[in-house]
């Protein structure tokens, strides 16, 4: 079934636009709320993922977060630069770069579940439990997950 033509899509009535505005909304919310750890709502996935060990590798992390290997590259040298993380070559493959939390990015991903579920609480307020469930499964459906 399509659901937009030629005829019946405008741009801000679509799915795209809204999903876009929700983002960067929630993106500037988030990076208000991480200000103080000296971290983006974009870096809190690599310090997530690092912390519970689901990757290590930049490559992997860049398909996981949705994030093109430079902007990857880029914010990973922020985050080394300020001491957060370190990289190291693989003893396996030397090509294989390997991520870890140093003892401060450890400390700074620690902080983060206790900002995070205030910002996506605050966002969702309005929402009763079941429209909660129906929209996270919604968007778990739109995304293919």
């Amino acid at each position: 079934m399509d659901h937009y033509s030629k005829e019946n899509y405008q741009l801000m009535q679509s799915v795209g636009f809204y999903l876009n505005r929700a983002r960067d909304c929630l993106l500037v919310e988030m990076d208000a709320a991480l200000k103080d750890l000296d971290i983006t709502a974009q870096q809190m996935g690599i310090f997530l993922l690092l912390k519970r060990g689901v990757t290590g590798t930049p490559f992997e992390m860049s398909k996981l977060l949705g994030i093109d290997s430079g902007l990857m590259t880029r914010m990973l040298d922020r985050l080394e630069d300020k001491g957060l993380l370190a990289r190291s070559r693989s003893t396996d493959d030397r090509r294989m770069v390997n991520l870890t939390l140093t003892e401060k990015g450890m400390a700074v991903a620690g902080c983060i579940p206790e900002v995070a579920p205030k910002v996506l609480n605050a966002r969702l307020k309005a929402f009763s439990q079941e429209e909660f469930t129906e929209f996270r499964r919604l968007l778990a459906k739109f995304a293919n997950v």
